[in-house]
């Protein structure tokens, strides 16, 4: 992970704080109560510099990403130990399905398991369904497949969520399950992708760059992408997503490539 020196302004620095999310889905903010540049995660790591006013200053630590946090979404917590794998899951108060839910957790939340409780697992939460979690270790080696969890999500500006995602924020996903680093901006992933020829047929995994716009190349004839047009993340057809989004106005391909 890189330091802080160069990336913010300070006479000093100090030893950031590493606290971790507590809500199932919290807004990084550009400045305190400012427009959202990302989301993080229950379980989520992120390094708080200072804490002014009831806004944390801080870094996700999954890619360094910069911002605010509300205080309040943010505590010390274990190391977690395993992932929701399904789309979604809820937290039970025991560990019973007919019991009350305290929190909906998408999918991607990071937890710690305690103990297995019979087909739940205990949490300091509460209690989650076993089949919904897989261990943090787990890799996911197909990019496709993954990111194929989110179809149907809605579209969110600078979403991470199966709640609600945008096209940079679902691209990253599918890297992170797989245990690949992948920046959380499109104009960033595109700096980090090795290039691939213009005419060359699109394979599986590749990456297709607008100005403000990352489409994945699920196979030789599809993109799976969050977009505005459809305000869900789709898959579409290539020839025809590259026609319509020069057509409203967005421009042409502007980069190809595999994430380095």
């Amino acid at each position: 992970m890189i330091g802080w020196e160069g990336r913010v302004e300070a006479d000093r620095f100090v030893a950031p704080q590493r606290m971790r999310i507590t809500v199932p889905i919290a807004d990084l903010n550009a400045a305190p109560s400012g427009p959202r540049d990302r989301q993080l995660l229950y379980g989520a790591g992120f390094e708080v510099l200072e804490i002014h006013d009831g806004h944390a200053f801080g870094r996700a630590v999954a890619d360094g990403y910069c911002g605010y946090v509300c205080a309040q979404h943010l505590a010390k917590r274990p190391v977690p130990t395993h992932r929701v794998t399904t789309f979604a899951s809820q937290i039970y108060s025991k560990a019973d399905f007919k019991s009350a839910e305290s929190m909906t957790l998408p999918l991607g939340a990071e937890v710690s398991v305690i103990q297995d409780v019979g087909r739940f697992a205990e949490t300091a939460e509460g209690f989650i369904p076993k089949p919904h979690l897989e261990p943090t270790t787990t890799q996911h080696s197909d990019i496709v497949v993954t990111a194929s969890k989110f179809l149907g999500a809605p579209y969110l500006w600078g979403g991470n969520s199966v709640f609600g995602i945008d096209c940079s924020g679902l691209v990253q996903a599918a890297f992170l399950l797989a245990g690949q680093d992948c920046p959380g901006d499109s104009d960033l992933q595109m700096a980090s992708v090795t290039a691939t020829k213009s005419n060359a047929q699109p394979e599986a995994g590749e990456l297709f760059f607008w100005k403000g716009h990352v489409a994945l190349v699920a196979d030789a004839d599809h993109f799976i992408h969050a977009n505005a047009n459809h305000m869900a993340v789709v898959r579409e057809n290539i020839s025809q997503a590259i026609e319509r989004i020069k057509r409203q106005g967005d421009g042409e391909v502007i980069a190809r490539g595999r994430l380095i």
